[in-house]
């Protein structure tokens, strides 16, 4: 009786050995080789997320802090993999630095239990027992490549700008690599609808912060800048919404000129004596218009950030600093 062989030609069994071997490479120090793909490159720190598909019902509800990162097209994942890895340690330490200030502001019995709860939630945090490290920050599905959007829980705002702020520290100081993938990380205080009411408040809201955080200077006048970024948003959509729009004003804000002096007159409003100056501003005030996935026709979801000059450069335009250097990232762009 004539007995099959399932097994497959051992020259076929060598070629699919090599290519594991190959695959599976390491170091003699136990270090997988470099010839990874570009989204597997940071698999060892953390797995990419799924997408969060809740997430744009929850902004047009909501106001939601995060982040959003540019990258190279076709490398978002990468990208999402190593902004994960930034984001996490200071998320973390401004966490921590959070609970330190709390406990030293009201050193009694309450501060006690504070302090204990500190600690249990770094073990959770860390172990993933309570809280993981996948549900401190959500990914948003967008509709344009090069961009990487999280953002936090909305009854959850961590100091967004001090995390950026920190990480530029870090980047300065040596202490942190310059990364391969995210270009620039702009820090989202807020969001709200593209609605002039909703953006003067939410603008008014955090200027009044920036002020009161900000060491005041006598006999100085403050100046502001404003940065507009509509993304994904062309000109040619913008005038398909007019046309179709029985409402005139639902877009009106896409329009440059318009966002300008809405924000303007928002910080205005908190700073009387505040001018414009493109060139050294005090406050700069950005708004990025984000292409979200799901959201319904004619609706529009706007993220605002009020920085200091420190984080922003504007030339060629307003706009957060980024990671690595213009000649770094030519170098890159060239390889």
């Amino acid at each position: 009786m004539e007995q099959r062989v399932n097994s497959e030609p051992p020259a076929e069994n060598q070629k699919k050995k090599k290519m594991a071997e190959d695959e599976g490479k390491t170091t003699a120090e136990g270090e997988k080789i470099e010839e990874m793909k570009p989204w597997e490159q940071h698999s060892a720190v953390i797995s990419i997320p799924r997408f969060d598909y809740n997430a744009s019902s929850s902004l047009l509800r909501h106001s939601h802090s995060g982040f959003l990162i540019t990258c190279p097209i076709k490398r978002e994942k990468s990208a999402t993999k190593e902004a994960i890895s930034i984001l996490e340690k200071y998320i973390l330490s401004n966490h921590d630095a959070k609970r330190r200030k709390t406990c030293m502001d009201d050193a009694n019995a309450e501060c006690k239990g504070s302090r204990e709860g500190a600690a249990n939630e770094h073990v959770n945090l860390e172990s993933g027992t309570s809280m993981e490290k996948s549900d401190i920050l959500s990914l948003v599905k967008l509709t344009r490549s090069g961009l990487v959007l999280f953002k936090f829980p909305f009854d959850k705002s961590p100091a967004v700008v001090d995390i950026v702020s920190q990480i530029f520290q870090s980047l300065e100081s040596g202490i942190l690599k310059s990364p391969l993938w995210c270009n620039r990380i702009l820090p989202i205080q807020g969001t709200c609808c593209l609605d002039e009411k909703e953006l003067k408040k939410i603008v008014t809201k955090l200027v009044e912060q920036f002020m009161n955080n900000r060491q005041k200077e006598t006999g100085n006048t403050v100046k502001f800048a404003v940065g507009y970024n509509r993304r994904g948003i062309e000109e040619t959509e913008m005038k398909n919404l007019r046309n179709t729009s029985s409402d005139p004003d639902i877009f009106a804000l896409l329009d440059r000129n318009k966002c300008f002096s809405v924000v303007a007159a928002a910080v205005k409003e908190v700073v009387p004596d505040s001018i414009v100056d493109l060139k050294d501003p005090e406050i700069c005030v950005l708004v990025e218009v984000l292409p979200l996935s799901g959201v319904p026709d004619r609706t529009a979801i706007v993220g605002v950030s009020v920085l200091p000059r420190a984080l922003v450069t504007t030339k060629p335009r307003l706009s957060i600093k980024a990671l690595v250097s213009d000649t770094k990232e030519t170098n890159k762009k060239k390889r």
